[in-house]
């Protein structure tokens, strides 16, 4: 299995897997039908409180990080439905954030890699 990163806002360059989107709210702006998302995980998404604290602010980068893993951890059975619809094949974590390498998509992506 190969785990890519991508911004939902973007086109996809051509399909590759299954398309996931790894974000609580939905993207603003953006139709269901023009996202081509087979699978919402809101549920291993940072919590509210997370995500209100973080505001992308990068000087809390490393702190996010451990916090966010930690919620992961202790949300075992969204982690395991994700693993699930990930299957063995190719998949895209798709996230709605300005920033490509401090969002959530980046630690999620890293936390299943451990986990194989």
């Amino acid at each position: 299995m190969r785990l890519r990163l991508e911004r939902v806002y973007e086109p996809p360059p051509h399909p590759d897997g299954i398309r996931i989107l790894v974000d609580r709210l939905w993207p603003r702006g953006l139709s269901k039908a023009k996202a081509g998302i087979d699978f919402w995980a809101k549920e291993v998404a940072p919590s509210n409180e997370l995500r209100d604290w973080y505001q992308h602010e990068l000087e809390k980068w490393p702190e996010f990080r451990r916090r966010y893993q930690e919620e992961l951890k202790n949300n075992d059975a969204a982690v395991k439905e994700l693993i699930v619809k990930l299957g063995n094949g190719n998949a895209t974590l798709l996230f709605g954030s300005r920033e490509l390498n401090h969002n959530n998509a980046v630690v999620l992506k890293e936390y299943l890699e451990t986990l194989r």
